[in-house]
């Protein structure tokens, strides 16, 4: 409404001053005369086409300054609508042309005295103070209907002045629009990161939260260790009074039985029950041969001391090396040192050195092989340091009044066997016994009809031996017969070693 007022008022006070310049410029005043006439153009050149033309094209330019800046929502003059304007072109181009001449004219003379302006969208002001309003209408086209209208609401200051502002406006309400958006767009950036910083924080949180879980359980753990550290502590403590009692307790069974163990150490208490037999004997304070030493944890090969009857002791060799160790070593020969051409008496009582040449005795063979199931294994080595062995699952000799009878069967081994399918069932006989292969041979052994085996008999360095050479009755060498095919070839080395048949070596630690 504001601007439809203010568009009206323009419209009114633009149509008051056109009034008195269309009256002077009427041709048809009475009361003109010819000197006025005649005054009028003597002070005015004769029109000429260079005027016409300077006169067309100075309203041209006003209407073309006219025109500039207009936006309004007004008809087309294009169309031939006027029904919505106070001014209507002229009838005839004539006519137009004839009054915009004349309004030249006087243009010209107010310009003379006047040199104020109207306005930027004016004419030049008049006399009595007012604007007034310069315009051209283009001819009409020949042949067309169309007219073309100038632009009358661009005659004020105001209204310029008006537009020149609402023209800032708009620019600051476009400026205004964009800083908006650009604001708009931050504060979604900051919104997010607001989030954003949020969502961390929550995390934060969770994971403190998880820490402090974490530190808690192992706050407990910690407490269960110490706990478990207590009575580990506890234990340990008792086991040691307990072992203090048990080395009170063999002391004892030392003195009153003879008993002594060299060495019974285990890596730990724990693995304790990795030493006992496999077949579920429990562990002896006094070991009865090597391969209970091999249980209590003995992995060395040597000389230890076992118990075979009470209140006494026998050193004997374990071999704890050969086939998985536990060994008990009853005879050994490997140099000559030893003289094995002896009587009954030393042949049960034993001689020789367990670390060197030596036999175990017939009555602690006895005891021994009857402890348990036995088997016996027999090492061969020839001149030419060639080993093979001779395994028997079962072995033992009978008690001294049976005179140590030999029991040995169920072969195997790399050899092929001269010793049980000839002389089990055989009575032990020495030279003094009066047995003649006993005689002959110069040892003592499980003869019969003399032998296929004779693992006692005289050593003969570098194997050859004869009866001639030697004044012999017969053989009497260390002889394997199988090994040559023959009785006049004496060994080298030779090892008779029994372990209990049950026994199986334990997994190394």
């Amino acid at each position: 409404m504001r601007w439809a007022f203010i568009l009206l008022t323009s419209f009114l006070l633009t149509w008051s001053w056109l009034q008195p310049a269309t009256a002077d410029l009427t041709p048809t005043d009475e009361h003109s005369d010819v000197d006025d006439d005649e005054e009028v153009h003597s002070n005015v050149l004769p029109e000429t086409d260079s005027d016409s033309s300077n006169i067309n094209e100075q309203l041209s330019r006003d209407a073309a300054d006219a025109n500039i800046g207009m936006n309004w929502d007004l008809p087309d003059i294009n169309k031939n609508n006027y029904e919505d304007a106070d001014w209507h072109p002229a009838s005839t181009a004539r006519e137009t042309h004839y009054d915009l001449h004349h309004e030249a004219l006087r243009s010209n003379d107010i310009n003379q005295g006047v040199s104020e302006e109207c306005g930027k969208y004016s004419s030049r002001l008049m006399a009595n103070g007012q604007c007034r309003l310069m315009a051209m209408l283009p001819p009409v086209s020949v042949g067309t209907s169309q007219k073309r209208c100038p632009d009358m609401f661009r005659c004020t200051d105001d209204i310029s002045y008006w537009l020149h502002e609402n023209q800032k406006r708009k620019e600051q309400l476009d400026e205004l629009k964009e800083t908006m958006s650009e604001l708009q767009e931050e504060l979604r950036h900051h919104q997010h990161q607001v989030k954003a910083l949020e969502t961390q924080s929550e995390v934060n949180v969770t994971s403190n939260l998880t820490l402090d879980q974490r530190l808690h359980s192992l706050e407990l753990h910690q407490a269960k260790t110490d706990t478990l550290l207590h009575v580990h502590a506890a234990l340990l403590y008792e086991l040691q009074a307990q072992l203090r009692n048990l080395s009170a307790t063999v002391q004892r069974i030392d003195l009153n039985t003879g008993c002594k163990v060299n060495v019974i150490r285990t890596t730990s208490l724990l693995s304790m029950r990795d030493t006992l037999p496999p077949d579920g004997a429990h562990l002896s304070l006094c070991p009865s041969d090597c391969a209970s030493l091999y249980h209590n944890g003995v992995r060395r090969s040597g000389v230890y001391s076992i118990v075979v009857s009470p209140g006494s002791s026998l050193p004997v060799y374990c071999d704890m090396e050969t086939q998985g160790g536990g060994w008990t070593v009853l005879q050994r020969r490997r140099d000559g040192s030893v003289n094995f051409n002896r009587g009954w008496l030393e042949y049960r009582e034993g001689f020789g050195e367990p670390r060197g040449e030596h036999w175990l005795g017939n009555q602690q063979l006895h005891l021994l092989s009857n402890q348990g199931h036995y088997s016996l294994r027999i090492d061969l080595q020839d001149w030419s340091h060639a080993h093979r062995h001779a395994l028997y699952h079962t072995f033992r000799i009978e008690d001294e009044e049976n005179h140590y009878r030999l029991h040995v069967s169920g072969y195997s081994g790399t050899v092929k066997d001269s010793f049980s399918w000839y002389h089990d069932q055989q009575s032990f006989s020495t030279p003094d016994t009066g047995n003649i292969c006993a005689e002959i041979s110069h040892a003592g052994w499980w003869y019969h009809q003399c032998f296929y085996a004779n693992l006692n008999g005289v050593y003969y360095k570098g194997g050859r031996y004869s009866l001639k050479a030697q004044n012999l009755l017969g053989p009497d060498g260390i002889v394997w017969f199988s090994w040559k095919e023959s009785d006049f070839y004496s060994l080298k080395g030779v090892t008779m070693m029994i372990r209990p048949s049950k026994f199986r070596p334990s997994p190394s630690p």
